[in-house]
Formats: structure tokens, sequence, C-alpha cells
């Protein structure tokens, strides 16, 4: 039986067809790995995902994560069967699957790690958040914290031992992070081997795995204000640091101390993903008295007033995490309902009027085939996307030269509030389309496609909202280092359609008799070359303004039309190799055609009037005052 949670041969044809993730063990880092270690990896994450976490995934939604009292404090349970799943995956090495042998990792690339947690997140995506919190933070720590901090709390992350959280938002703040109360007070007892020590105190909300009893310990990073001398905090976003708050103390051999001033002061109940405890954490309350005194203790993670800066690494990590996770549910979704509409017998086709005749499987009906091709569209394109990202960061960390690296550095840069917003859009759609080709059914939770909406719908939210990314996208990206980044984005599509151009004419671009398919192809190239050099030619005249609110008053607008032509990028790279591979494996290269020309047809076409509208620095909506609603 095909497995539901992702397809294996679409996976391998963007790692290796595609991405070329094979060409990466040529490099020291990865000397040891080959195809048969890469596939071994993703035939374990796909047996666990199989195994223990999916089977799990509407238990865990019908009886959520929820408070119960214990000692001095409100606690956290689970249905047992998350702990054993979290169990298994890190007695499998996969938390420090993307680290150094010396870390107990196995140094597998990024866009490897992503693949797998493609597995574990389409299975059962509150589970799956547990891990890629705690990777995050243990990979914040190895980039900004002391050896001792990594010695500390990195690796027993990395081992499943710890686990993780980022405490960023606060009740009266929300992602308006300047505006956080936070306080760090210096303390004179020293910490560990002389660390600087300090005392939290503050209110954290929208915590994910904020509180629960899955780990030995939880490794908080959290961001704070170290007041002035005059006992102010720092306004704004300079004033902030990134501080290291465990659950529990960590005495030098490693073994747990005292409970932290720490403590859960509720849980937040969403419409979906419940099944990861979602916190507000209260620090330095003073239930408990590490070291004698209240307040939660905290270590420095960096330099001071550079927390902002130093938490941005896991945030960024995060948003590609949000984004993969928006494209595996989708994806999920989408093969739900493709299983569904083939063995799903009702009606007839139109012109078939003899009642006698046995009824069709819906997929023979146009109306399902388009909400299928749609679904299809946007979860193959969705997923090309962050697995494209992921590569980026490989080759950011260990291309061959400087230029190379800097270059993966600034197209990452450019894509990933694309990468975390448009999955987070179009795939919701599609988990929207899955449960209409279920009918009736599909709104019941006696089928999976409902759970699958509920969970992704949360990912629009989740590390900015699609306005934040429009604002980074526009009001930063575009126009930082002098355009360098929008710029290096734009020379990479201009490559993709120079080599469109220069390779469907050849002989032997596509098999013989598929003529039709190269001047597709052409059109296509043609199509998504005027689309993006609409895009420059509105990006200027945004900027032109002369007024940023005006010109980021659309800014969420701009994020879906770019993020448009970005992924009719992606589509058209997949295509290309598609057309020439077509004699082996026609069905599923005929199928990844239909969806380019789905995307190019029926997709595409929308930028052109977004554009228009934003061309126009339309101020309807910036011109709206609250009294008039």
């Amino acid at each position: 039986m095909r497995s539901l949670l992702l397809s294996r041969r679409d996976l391998g044809f963007m790692l290796y067809e595609w991405l070329d993730a094979e060409a990466l063990t040529r490099r020291a880092r990865f000397s040891d790995h080959n195809r048969e270690t890469f596939d071994a990896a993703i035939d374990t994450a796909e047996q666990l995902a199989t195994e223990l976490f999916a089977p799990h995934n509407k238990k865990g939604d019908s009886q959520e994560a929820h408070a119960v009292p214990g000692e001095g404090c409100l606690r956290v349970e689970h249905i047992p069967e998350v702990k054993a799943a979290l169990d298994a995956y890190s007695a499998a090495g996969l938390m420090a699957a993307g680290q150094d042998y010396e870390h107990g990792g196995m140094q597998l690339p990024v866009v490897v790690q992503k693949a797998l947690s493609a597995y574990f997140t389409s299975a059962n995506v509150a589970t799956s958040a547990y891990t890629f919190l705690t990777m995050s933070g243990a990979n914040t720590l190895l980039k900004s914290g002391t050896p001792e901090q990594v010695r500390r709390y990195a690796e027993p992350m990395f081992a499943g031992r710890y686990f993780g959280t980022m405490c960023l938002s606060e009740p009266q703040a929300g992602s308006s992070l300047s505006d956080i109360t936070s306080r760090a007070v210096p303390d004179p007892q020293p910490g560990p081997e002389g660390e600087r020590q300090f005392r939290l105190s503050g209110n954290k909300m929208w915590i994910s795995a904020g509180e629960h009893e899955l780990s030995d310990n939880i490794v908080h990073l959290v961001l704070a204000k170290i007041p002035g001398p005059d006992g102010k905090l720092i306004p704004g976003v300079k004033g902030i640091s990134l501080f290291i708050v465990p659950k529990y103390m960590v005495n030098d051999d490693g073994s747990r101390g005292e409970r932290n001033d720490v403590v859960l002061a509720g849980l937040n109940h969403k419409m979906g993903n419940r099944g990861t405890s979602n916190c507000l954490l209260n620090f330095g309350e003073g239930k408990f008295q590490p070291q004698g005194k209240g307040g939660a203790i905290g270590y420095l993670v960096g330099q001071p007033h550079q927390g902002l800066a130093n938490m941005f690494h896991m945030m960024n990590e995060a948003r590609i995490a949000v984004g993969l996770g928006a494209a595996v549910l989708g994806y999920t979704g989408y093969l739900h309902a493709l299983d569904y509409a083939r063995n799903r017998p009702q009606g007839r086709h139109p012109a078939q009027k003899d009642p006698a005749q046995p009824q069709l499987p819906i997929i023979e009906h146009t109306d399902v085939r388009r909400m299928l091709l749609a679904q299809k569209a946007y979860v193959e394109g969705g997923l090309g996307l962050v697995l494209y990202s992921a590569r980026l960061v490989d080759e950011q960390n260990s291309a061959e030269t400087p230029e190379a690296r800097e270059h993966a550095g600034r197209l990452l840069d450019f894509l990933t509030p694309i990468t975390k917003s448009w999955p987070s859009q179009w795939c919701v759609e599609a988990n929207s389309l899955a449960i209409q080709v279920h009918g009736g059914y599909g709104y019941t939770r006696e089928y999976n496609v409902e759970q699958f909406y509920r969970d992704n719908r949360l990912n629009a939210i989740h590390e900015g909202t699609h306005g934040i990314h429009g604002l980074d996208l526009l009001g930063r990206k575009a126009s930082m280092q002098d355009g360098a980044l929008f710029k290096a984005f734009g020379a990479e599509l201009r490559k993709t359609v120079r080599k469109v151009r220069g390779s469907v004419g050849a002989p032997d671009a596509v098999p013989a008799g598929l003529a039709e398919i190269s001047q597709e192809l052409l059109a296509h190239a043609d199509a998504l070359d005027a689309a993006w050099q609409a895009v420059e030619v509105v990006t200027q005249k945004l900027y032109a303004a002369g007024d940023m609110n005006k010109t980021l008053a659309n800014a969420s607008l701009y994020l879906e039309a770019v993020g448009h032509v970005v992924v009719a990028w992606i589509w058209l790279q997949q295509a290309l190799l598609a057309a020439a591979a077509l004699d082996e494996d026609a069905d599923f290269y005929r199928g990844k055609l239909q969806a380019c020309r789905y995307f190019f047809r029926w997709e595409l076409p929308k930028v052109e009037q977004q554009l228009e509208l934003l061309a126009s620095i339309d101020t309807t909506t910036l011109d709206m005052r609250d009294a008039w609603f």
C-alpha cells in the first residue's frame, strides 16, 4: 500500500534529480555519506513516522495535552504514545542528525534532514514540534553559546534527554518584541565555571512545548532586558538579551538539580496542533527558590543586548520548519484526498444517462480532478520551495568558495519569508480542497482531512504572520545591500529561463514526437521572465512612492505575488527535468508536466492583476479609519 504521508518517489526526484543532494558527498563534511546512507536515514524516518507518530495523531488531537495539579505548580500530561514516539526518535539519533560526530551527530546535509523531518511532521505535527524546537535551540547554543553551555545544555538536547523552547512573545507585546518587559537582573552569585548569572522575572505567552514531562529537563531560550544603571529597561529591540533558563538546574556532573523559578500559569487551547502544550509561563513568580531566593536563574547567551540577533538563528530555522510543516500537512491531505477519490464511487459522466450503469470513482469527474490537480501544484511546489531553501543552507555552510557561500546566503535571506509564508497560505488551501473532495465526510472527525486543515491553519500565525513577512520581504529584503538579495534571486530565475530557451530546442531535450512539450516550456519561460520583469518594475515604483506607509501598505499582496513567481520558477525547473526523462517513468513525469501547466495557466496569471494594483500605490486600506468600521 502506498504511503499516505508523502510520496517517496517525489521526494527522491526532488532530492536527487533536481537538487542533486548526492553531489554534497564530494565535500569533506559529508564524505562519509552516499545516496545509500541518505536513503537508509529516510527509510528509518518513514518507518518510525508510520509506526509510532501517525497512529496517535488523532488520539493526541482528541485527548490533547492538559494541565493538572503538581507539586507546588501545574504540570502537563500527554497521552503515553507521545513520549514513546519521542524516545524512539532520540534513540535513533535523529535529534542530532545534522550535527558533528563529536556531538553525537550523523553529519547529514540540511536538505536530507528536512526530508527526514517531512515524514514526522506529516505523520504528527504536534508530536514532532518537540523535536524541531529542541534541535533549533541546540543549534542556537552551538552558534552563540559558550563551550560550557554547549556541554551542559546543547549536547543533552542533541541526545534527546533535554528538550527546548523559544520564549519570545509576551501577553502585552505579541509579535512586537521591542515591547517586551521581562527583566534579567545580574545576580552576584556566579554560575557554573564562573559564568555570569541573572535572575529573570516576567511572563511569556504562546510558548510551544513550554511545560511537559517528556524529557529530563526543558531548556528555555528566553528574551529579556537587562536594566540600566537607573533600573529602567532600554526601550526598543536594542535592550534585548538572550538567556538560558533551565526548568531544573544542572549540576556539574550533569545530574538534575533543584527546580528553577519558572512555572506554568496556564495552557492555550488551540483549534489544531493540540498535542503540543502551548503555555503561558511565569518567570520569577517565587513559587520556587533556586539557590535560596526567588527569580528564575538564567545565563546570558552571547553578548548583552544582542539577544534578538542571536535568537534570529533559531527563528529563521523555525521559519523554514514552519514552511515545511505547512507543505507536508498539505501533502498528506492531498494523498488522502487522492486515495479517497480513487476508491469512492459516486455519480456518472454528464453524457451517461443510464442509471443502471455502475457509478464511477469520483476521480473520473472533472471538478474533482481540478481540485486534486490544484492540490498537487500547491503541495509539490511548496515542498520543492522548502527543500530548495534547505539546500541553500548547505551551500551557505559548505560551498567550496566564499563567493558561492555568500550567494547562497543572499538567496536564502531573500526566500526565507516566502518559504515560511507561501506554503502556510496555499498548502492550507490544499487542505481545504482535500475536505471538499471528501464531500460531507471531509467535515467529520472520522476522516483525517479536517484535522490536517485545523493543524495547518496555525502555520499562518507561527513564526510571524503574512503581514510581518510581507513587511520583511518588501521593507527589508528587497532593498538590503543595495538590492543585492533581490538581484541575486532575479539572476537565478533568469538562469533558469535561459536554460529552458537553450535546451528544449536541442534534439535530445525531449523524446521524439513530443515537440509540443518544448513549445509549452518555452511559453512558460517567457511568462516567468515577463512576471519577474513586472516584479522589478513594481518594486521600483513602490520605493519611489516617497512615503514608507504607502510603500508598505499592501506588503502582504507583494509577498503573495512574488511568492507565486518564485513557485512558478520552482515548477519550471522540475518540468524541464521531467520533459527530458519521460521515457523512464512516463506517468510520474507526465504528472509533473501537467501540474506545471496548471500552475502557469491557472495560478501565475493571478500575479499580473496583483502587480497592477501594487503599481497604482493603492491606499484603500491605508485610508480606512477605525470609526468607519
